[in-house]
């Protein structure tokens, strides 16, 4: 494990059925990340929307296993065409769902790698905020 690893875990009351479709389906995405282009699934580019349509973040999925496990590429313009890696990993614990982002290669950037990994973990807590309650009702 390196430094520039971020892992973030929740709790969410809501099967893992139903999380996986908050990751996945272009439109749940929107509820609490952004609107994508195209469901997130294996093989997929995909760019995730601006309110005003335009392309906010990319990449292509490399692995979605429904509803244990899901791993894309990511970047946006802040990162200079470096390409990180978010891992997503969800499992049924006492009828719910514990599900578990891992974010890497923020060193491939190239900027500030401490400030991106400080802008991406706030905003993966802010967006879990949005997702526990999207996906439990």
């Amino acid at each position: 494990m390196t430094d520039t690893v971020l892992e973030k875990t929740i709790f969410i009351d809501s099967s893992p059925e139903n999380v996986w479709l908050y990751i996945t389906d272009k439109d749940r995405l929107g509820e609490w990340f952004h609107p994508a282009n195209t469901h997130l699934t294996q093989g997929t580019s995909y760019q995730l929307l601006k309110e005003d349509g335009d392309k906010m973040c990319w990449g292509r999925v490399i692995e979605a296993t429904a509803p244990t496990r899901l791993v894309y590429s990511f970047t946006h313009d802040f990162m200079n065409d470096g390409d990180t890696i978010v891992t997503w990993e969800l499992s049924a614990v006492h009828g719910g769902t514990m599900l578990k982002l891992t974010h890497t290669g923020f060193e491939t950037a190239n900027g500030n790698t401490l400030n991106l990994l400080i802008s991406h973990d706030k905003g993966w807590d802010d967006h879990f905020s949005r997702l526990r309650e999207k996906a439990a009702q």
